[in-house]
């Protein structure tokens, strides 16, 4: 049971905030340390855990070359862009990525778009030019408003969308657990009735950010 002591760490890490690196690399070793391994080999269990996932890592490259384009100016160029566009707001706006997020993500292309890749250097500042190019100046508290919803949509149409997917991680976790209660189902079968769930979020979340987007155009009226 000592060996469990590594799960007490991840807890105690992650609800003060440590670095959460930091922390799973603590409780693998304590976890390691309890199951009587040598730190040498607790080491060589995580090089060879990514040596045989290495190409999944590869995809980690995309951070620092959206920090560098985000340094040369992206997101001033987003903003700047969408504001030559008198008639885009911010509801449309985010409702549109919206669709295209939830489609490629039911095909299967949960990696074309997300919050490090697209949200915070592209459609966040085109949310915030919208709004600036409509209503002026805005505030910083109204800023973050705007960020955060474009946060929100990203994360519900990948979370609903990505189930119609029947290849998905979470499809295939759910049939396997399914399947070891003797409840026997086809993927295609959960992902068909992940359909209806991803149509009510979609139009759910829109309606959501259309009252959003004419909340705003109250606050600048007033």
């Amino acid at each position: 049971m000592l060996i469990l002591l590594g799960v007490a760490v991840v807890v105690v890490g992650f609800a003060a905030r440590f670095n959460p690196l930091l922390v799973v690399v603590a409780a693998a070793f304590v976890t390691g340390l309890a199951a009587h391994l040598s730190p040498l080999m607790v080491l060589a269990a995580f090089g060879k855990a990514f040596n045989d996932n290495r190409y999944v890592s590869a995809a980690l490259l995309v951070y620092p070359m959206v920090g560098v384009v985000e340094r040369a100016g992206l997101q001033e160029r987003a903003r700047s862009l969408i504001g030559r566009f008198k008639g885009v707001s911010i509801g449309p706006l985010l409702i549109g990525y919206m669709l295209f997020r939830q489609v490629t993500s039911a095909l299967g292309l949960t990696s074309i778009a997300g919050q490090v890749q697209a949200i915070r250097p592209i459609v966040a500042p085109m949310a915030e030019g919208a709004v600036e190019a409509r209503d002026g100046a805005i505030t910083e508290a109204a800023r973050h408003r705007i960020r955060a919803q474009a946060a929100a949509t990203d994360n519900i149409a990948l979370f609903f969308g990505e189930d119609i997917f029947l290849a998905i991680g979470s499809i295939l976790l759910m049939v396997g657990f399914l399947a070891s209660g003797g409840i026997v189902l086809d993927p295609i079968q959960l992902s068909v009735w992940s359909i209806p769930s991803a149509v009510a979020a979609f139009a759910i979340h829109a309606a959501r950010l259309l009252l959003f987007d004419r909340r705003l155009r109250r606050e600048a009226k007033a």
